[in-house]
């Protein structure tokens, strides 16, 4: 608690007026050296902020108008020109005939990879091993809208459901319990039913139900036994491979409500070069058809 200011008899410099516990705090100054560059250190950054990017009232460019960006650019107008024959080649050039020149396909997986981990990563992971959440796994051999390289490049060009391009995949699936189209029950039994054809423990009675409801209103995109559609992005039924889960709950989440999946078009966003990159490398990551 305070105190009066006194002189310590130990070494005679005044104390703080402070004292904790029958200890009192010296008032020792700071070397003037290290205040002067503290000091110093303040006028800096003020005349940095003035100089360069770092205030909203200068624009975020300081009155320099030095940015980092800007500085750089020259050096990436050189790093496109030098890279510009190559693309030019692989605009040119179909994915498949890119896969079949060693030159353009070391060229394609290395801006291919780049390119996935700028542009697709964050839904499909770093090694495209998908997401839960409907994000489909790209690193199998099973693909919702075929595997080739003519398929996997329209469907990156075009994407899926983003109602920014007209030729965009897939066809929504009609939410079967929210719009009333099947009972809770018959649900149930569509549920048993699918569970039965990818061989998982289900109620036989219900699934049997199930069957029939299955032929009236799912076969047409799904398959008579499961075997999905392609051209409609319906995924097979009868494997282990699951979009948004395969276990009972969650199969009866999908026939409820359903699930409608979106990506961007990102023929619209890219290069030519870089969709046929990405094509070549996503190609790899999976094997491809």
């Amino acid at each position: 608690m305070p105190t009066k200011i006194e002189k310590d008899s130990v070494t005679g410099r005044e104390t703080t007026g402070h004292e904790w516990d029958g200890l009192k705090e010296l008032n020792t100054p700071l070397p003037r050296w290290w205040l002067y560059l503290f000091y110093a250190t303040i006028v800096f950054a003020v005349v940095w902020m003035i100089l360069y990017p770092a205030l909203p009232v200068t624009g975020l460019h300081g009155v320099t108008g030095w940015t980092a960006r800007g500085a750089i650019g020259p050096e990436l107008e050189a790093e496109r020109a030098k890279q510009e024959p190559m693309l030019a080649r692989l605009r040119a050039a179909t994915p498949a005939a890119i896969a079949a020149d060693p030159e353009l396909r070391n060229f394609a997986l290395a801006g291919g990879r780049i390119a996935f981990a700028n542009n697709c990563a964050a839904c499909h992971g770093a090694g495209g091993q998908g997401a839960a959440g409907g994000f489909p796994t790209l690193a199998d051999d099973d693909w919702l809208y075929g595997g080739s390289f003519e398929d996997i490049h329209f469907t990156i060009t075009h994407g899926v459901r983003n109602g920014e391009d007209p030729e965009a995949r897939g066809i929504a699936m009609p939410r079967f319990l929210a719009d009333g189209i099947l009972k809770p029950d018959q649900v149930g039994d569509v549920t048993d039913y699918v569970l039965s054809l990818s061989g998982q423990a289900a109620d036989a009675a219900a699934a049997g139900r199930g069957e029939a409801l299955f032929a009236e209103n799912c076969v047409a995109c799904h398959g008579e036994k499961g075997e999905g559609n392609r051209e409609m992005g319906a995924p097979r039924l009868s494997d282990q491979v699951w979009l948004y889960g395969g276990d009972r709950a969650s199969v009866l989440r999908s026939v409820s409500f359903a699930h409608a999946g979106v990506m961007p078009a990102w023929g619209k966003r890219l290069d030519p070069a870089i969709i046929n990159m990405l094509t070549v490398y996503v190609h790899a990551l999976g094997g491809g058809e």
